[in-house]
């Protein structure tokens, strides 16, 4: 049965936007949710608020969703990751991704070659790192070099094992995921029939290199949500933001897939052109029918009720394109009041 989380989108300045980033969390909390999670960018970090998240709730999951693995070095993920599982007494999920090559190095300042075998290794040194309280930790590999040798006693951490999960949309990162990760972290452009064709598929490749059954890796995905009593606003917001990732080749399968290309060929024409309108307009119904929600608020728990299997758990999200600090919240709060109805539903069929 498919979980589902929220983003904790904060909002105004200072401690303020902190604790609203925790009072969205209480309240995802009390509703039901499996998780809430966190996302770092350019001019924020992941793990500082995961921090206040988990000093202001007490049992919901805390993700991130996604942090950047090549934005820390192994040594402070695993170290970080201590800390706020030990903070959070064992709810952390570490989702972690690369970037697209060109942000791994006008971001980061490190080479955008092979982000999937770079994971791989990251994936590989945490592992032994989160070990470090056995001993020694030494590692020579393509990107990374560790040697660790403590010179006091190290705490062991409070579980054995932290769940890591990765970011990934097409074959080899999720390959890496089958083989080695915890979880695949989807993208809001994840429709069911692609869950349910290439990533599985490639997964299960993964999975059978390291020998494991593919259904131990969570299947993420992440659902756009617009909802607003006018619906022709709703969809044009949906239509936008989905306009801004399909002009990118990464989602060519995808588009192909459900027979889309023609469509996301006039997409990337309107996105050179800067032409938002026209841009819009490319997006079919059938488009933002199939990638996202859309309706009144009022529909909201019904729609959650038709999403097609294929997703262990949804990350319920906002367009995060063209909507203010505040529209984001405001539909947050219509996204959480709709769980409430759908999983209390579910609890009394």
């Amino acid at each position: 049965m498919t979980t589902f989380g929220v983003n904790a989108f904060g909002v105004g300045r200072g401690p303020g936007r902190f604790e609203t980033m925790a009072e969205l969390a209480r309240e995802a909390e009390e509703v039901g949710c499996a998780a809430v999670w966190t996302s770092e960018l350019y001019s924020r970090s992941a793990t500082v608020p995961m921090a206040a998240l988990a000093a202001g709730t007490s049992t919901i999951g805390i993700g991130t969703n996604i942090a950047y693995g090549v934005g820390r070095s192994p040594l402070m993920w695993a170290a970080e990751a201590r800390d706020l599982d030990e903070l959070s007494n064992g709810r952390i999920i570490l989702g972690l991704g690369n970037g697209t090559p060109t942000m791994m190095e006008s971001w980061h300042g490190v080479p955008g070659e092979a982000p999937a075998a770079r994971m791989a290794e990251l994936l590989t040194v945490l592992k032994a790192l989160w070990r470090l309280h056995e001993g020694p930790v030494h590692h020579d590999g393509r990107f990374y070099h560790v040697h660790i040798s403590p010179t006091s006693d190290v705490p062991e951490p409070i579980r054995p094992e932290i769940p890591l999960w990765i970011a990934g949309v097409n074959k080899l990162m999720l390959r890496t995921a089958g083989e080695l990760a915890d979880g695949i972290v989807g993208h809001p452009m994840f429709t069911a029939d692609y869950v349910r064709g290439p990533v599985a598929d490639e997964i299960a490749v993964g999975a059978a290199v390291s020998g494991r059954d593919p259904g131990e890796v969570t299947v993420m995905g992440i659902r756009m949500c617009a909802i607003d009593e006018d619906v022709d606003l709703a969809r044009r917001q949906a239509a936008y933001a989905i306009g801004q990732y399909a002009a990118s080749r990464v989602y060519d399968r995808l588009f192909e897939l459900h027979g889309w290309s023609a469509e996301q060929q006039k997409i990337r024409q309107a996105a050179r052109d800067r032409d938002h309108e026209a841009l819009i307009d490319a997006v079919t119904d059938d488009i933002v029918d199939t990638i996202a929600i859309v309706c009144r608020p009022a529909e909201f728990p019904a729609a959650l009720a038709r999403i097609p299997a294929g997703f262990d758990h949804l990350d319920l999200v906002p367009p995060p394109w063209g909507l203010s600090d505040h529209q984001t919240r405001a539909v947050n709060a219509e996204i959480l009041a709709g769980l409430r109805i759908h999983l209390a539903d579910r609890v009394s069929v």
